[in-house]
């Protein structure tokens, strides 16, 4: 018995798991995983078209609005990953707070969304790379209807390859990659920030004039905001990175919360000093290339900066794109091994199996690197990808994340949370302010899930042919992803549920107590 006292599991025992994955992550490291998935240089860049062109200079106030929302769901997710930093977060706290089929949803929502958003953010190549040397438009010349999209295809799933064989290769490499990944993207961030301010040429009245975005919409320019904002809720998701990865980071239930807040904190701070200074820093703020997918923030830049200096930076972004890929898709390969050793996706015992030497998922790794190329494919065709995809993703996450918020919203009223002290070692607690902190993120990811979703043309079918299957392409997207998630689980996968024998606890902790009986016995018989 005093063995089980002493041996720290980390909340996996409660689970019924048994380590298998390599636990070597540091603290660094976790906070990397974190910011990485967020990655304000790759998110900024990527949308500041959209939202600029959307909503023009005022739409920078959507990122303040968006990280207290997200910062609210952040301090959840960080009092649950005290107690429980598990691969797979989101659908393990929801094993603890909800039913078998709200968690499994919860899983299989964050799972697509992940492999969804792997292929966006590799798209974000697209807007970056053609801007340091056209070289890099192999697809034609970039004037084409649809170079901009097969091109950005093309530099997607290069990257994407490279990502899977990374992740495969095992969590040490993954995390090396992405810690020096993101001390570059910090680095250049505070450095672009510094540079953006010197360059200043508007004062702040320029972010408050609305001119004449939003004339025409029902509800004027509040219409086109809410539109414009999805740039910023684009970016500030992810942050659960740090926790999925727990299994694999030392000390997890101090270190995953700190790195959660951590992330969302230098996220808002960086990206909101890169949004706001590079719209006062523009030279021209009527000039139509700041709202051109081929122009953006980066265009700022490079106007501001001049050639070498610019493009310096935008290298910059290229590595932060680069990392966040990898950080993504460590994450949806960390969802899809949680649900595979529980015995909850198709071709369970493949997927979850784990390397004996490199100690991670490799057949995850694959599986989720083939998976992500397939929506870049199917929308090959379809120049507005960049929106399309992008706003999928988001909706997909916030609905996962709502399946979290909301029972431990309900289990607080019923004083089921925060559990009762029972000895077990709890990393984090919001004490007094959870039920205030936690009813905001609620209210917050509802009314945001509801504005993504919205069949606006702006976002769904902005350019043409314009149908209305493309204008309702989200909904109808979404849809498809629960209907089936539904059906797959209700029918066929809540039969067969469970741990599997090579990931359980209770068979290793008998195969541990017969194999110590067998070694008393030969040492008794000498």
């Amino acid at each position: 018995m005093s063995d089980v006292k002493h041996h720290d599991t980390s909340g996996l025992d409660e689970f019924g798991y048994t380590q298998t994955l390599d636990r070597s992550i540091g603290k660094f490291a976790s906070f990397a995983a974190g910011v990485s998935y967020i990655s304000i240089l790759t998110g900024v860049f990527q949308l500041f078209y959209f939202g600029f062109a959307t909503a023009g200079p005022a739409y920078a106030w959507s990122w303040p609005m968006v990280f207290v929302g997200q910062l609210m769901v952040a301090l959840c997710f960080a009092e649950l990953a005290g107690r429980y930093p598990v691969a797979g977060s989101v659908y393990n706290w929801a094993k603890r707070l909800s039913s078998a089929t709200s968690s499994w949803m919860a899983g299989w929502l964050l799972l697509i969304s992940s492999i969804v958003t792997v292929g966006a953010v590799a798209l974000a190549l697209q807007i970056t790379l053609p801007q340091i040397w056209d070289g890099f438009q192999i697809i034609g010349d970039g004037t084409g209807p649809y170079d901009f999209a097969v091109n950005g295809v093309l530099l997607a799933t290069i990257l994407i390859t490279f990502t899977t064989l990374v992740n495969a290769f095992g969590v040490k490499l993954t995390a090396r990659i992405n810690s020096t990944g993101v001390f570059v993207e910090l680095i250049a961030a505070v450095l672009l920030v510094i540079a953006l301010i010197v360059h200043i040429v508007h004062g702040p009245e320029v972010l408050f004039d609305v001119k004449d975005f939003g004339q025409g919409m029902p509800l004027g320019f509040f219409g086109a905001f809410l539109i414009a904002s999805m740039a910023s809720g684009y970016v500030m998701y992810g942050f659960d990175t740090a926790s999925s990865l727990g299994e694999e980071t030392k000390d997890p239930k101090r270190t995953a919360p700190k790195a959660i807040i951590r992330a969302v904190t230098a996220s808002f701070v960086l990206g909101g000093g890169l949004l706001f200074f590079g719209i006062l820093a523009a030279p021209d703020l009527s000039d139509p290339k700041l709202g051109a997918a081929d122009g953006g923030l980066q265009y700022i830049v490079l106007s501001v900066l001049g050639g070498p200096f610019g493009k310096a930076f935008l290298i910059c972004i290229v590595v932060a794109i680069t990392v966040c890929t990898l950080a993504i898709q460590a994450a949806a390969i960390r969802m899809m091994f949680a649900m595979a050793r529980d015995n909850n996706l198709p071709f369970s015992r493949q997927l979850s199996k784990v390397h004996p030497v490199r100690k991670t998922p490799t057949a995850a790794s694959i599986t989720t690197g083939v998976l992500a190329i397939i929506p870049l494919i199917v929308n090959i065709s379809q120049p507005a990808i960049f929106t399309i995809l992008s706003s999928i993703g988001i909706v997909l996450i916030y609905m996962s994340y709502l399946l979290v918020t909301v029972p431990m919203l309900r289990n607080r009223l019923l004083k089921k949370w925060p559990l009762a002290d029972d000895g077990t070692e709890v990393g984090f607690s919001l004490g007094k302010w959870g039920f205030i902190v936690n009813l905001i993120a609620v209210l917050w990811g509802a009314a945001m899930t509801v504005n993504l979703i919205w069949p606006r043309q702006e976002i769904y079918n902005s350019v043409p042919p314009f149908e209305w299957y493309l204008q309702w392409g989200g909904v109808i997207f979404v849809g498809f992803v629960i209907v089936t998630g539904l059906l797959l689980y209700r029918l066929r996968i809540r039969h067969r549920t469970g741990v599997l024998a090579e990931h359980s606890a209770a068979l290793h902790g008998f195969a541990d107590a017969e194999e110590e009986d067998q070694t008393r016995a030969i040492q008794h018989s000498r």
